[in-house]
């Protein structure tokens, strides 16, 4: 297993095909500061050109908490201006995650609050252990979700649903969470990140090539009338239809053996 730092905050670790995005700052409590989310956007800007790395998970190196969102002490030192300059780096975190080009994996426990939940949300899936509380309190401190919580929860859950997650700005626990589709799995407490290791190393068995179009087709295709996402996924059908992996997979297949796919 290898490790790249990126800053004080960020660590990046190879499993095989499987790359591990750790938020690392845990005297916070992984609150995302305008240093930690520069460095969150280098690391996912160079996760997302990285052909080795068939998956992304997410997780912290806290024991109590993913992430409580964002760094509050600094903010109350900001000004107007501070704030307007701060902007675009909290959302090149935010959006380098969402825009990560492969399937990526959130494993939760503890707090997940704020931009510490919508980090998970801008993930494909959320695995969660049974101390997990996620929720966006954002208007009870006077803002509203700022890291794409307003677009992401409800298609998670729903316009309603999301309205009054997000209006009463009340933090749900696991079992709930599980319940209102909130995260994908509860494991037992403790092993979030060896189930989410787990599943993303299930999922990197697979065509980078098929998962990458796969990605596409669904995050594109969301939302869409259902004529206009089968185009999007005809477009992406095509984007594989004729790769050296689609090739291999068929080739594996008829010869009963594990592909060995070219990645391209």
């Amino acid at each position: 297993m290898s490790e790249e730092r990126y800053g004080e905050f960020v660590l990046v670790r190879r499993h095989g095909q499987v790359a591990e995005l750790v938020l690392d700052r845990p005297k916070a409590m992984n609150a995302v500061s305008t240093e930690m989310a520069r460095s969150l956007a280098g690391a996912c800007a160079t996760l997302a050109g990285d052909r080795e790395a068939r998956v992304v998970v997410l997780t912290s190196s806290h024991e109590r908490a993913f992430c409580v969102g964002a760094d509050l002490k600094e903010r109350n030192s900001f000004t107007d201006a501070d704030l307007v300059r701060q902007r675009p780096v909290a959302r090149a975190a935010y959006t380098g995650v969402l825009e990560l080009p492969m399937p990526t994996i959130a494993a939760v426990h503890g707090f997940a609050l704020g931009g510490g939940f919508e980090l998970a949300l801008s993930c494909d899936l959320i695995v969660a252990d049974p101390t997990a509380v996620v929720g966006l309190p954002e208007v009870s401190v006077g803002v509203i979700p700022g890291g794409g919580g307003t677009q992401l929860l409800p298609r998670r859950v729903g316009a309603a649903r999301a309205a009054e997650l997000i209006f009463s700005a009340r933090r749900v626990e696991a079992a709930e969470a599980a319940e209102l589709g909130l995260v994908d799995r509860v494991v037992e407490e403790g092993r979030d990140r060896e189930e989410a290791l787990a599943l993303g190393a299930r999922i990197a068995a697979n065509s980078p090539v098929g998962l990458r179009a796969a990605k596409r087709a669904l995050r594109l295709g969301h939302g869409l009338d259902l004529r206009a996402g089968l185009e999007v996924e005809d477009a992406a059908w095509r984007s594989v239809a004729f790769s050296a992996d689609r090739a291999e997979g068929v080739a594996a297949f008829n010869e009963k053996r594990k592909p060995e796919w070219p990645g391209e």
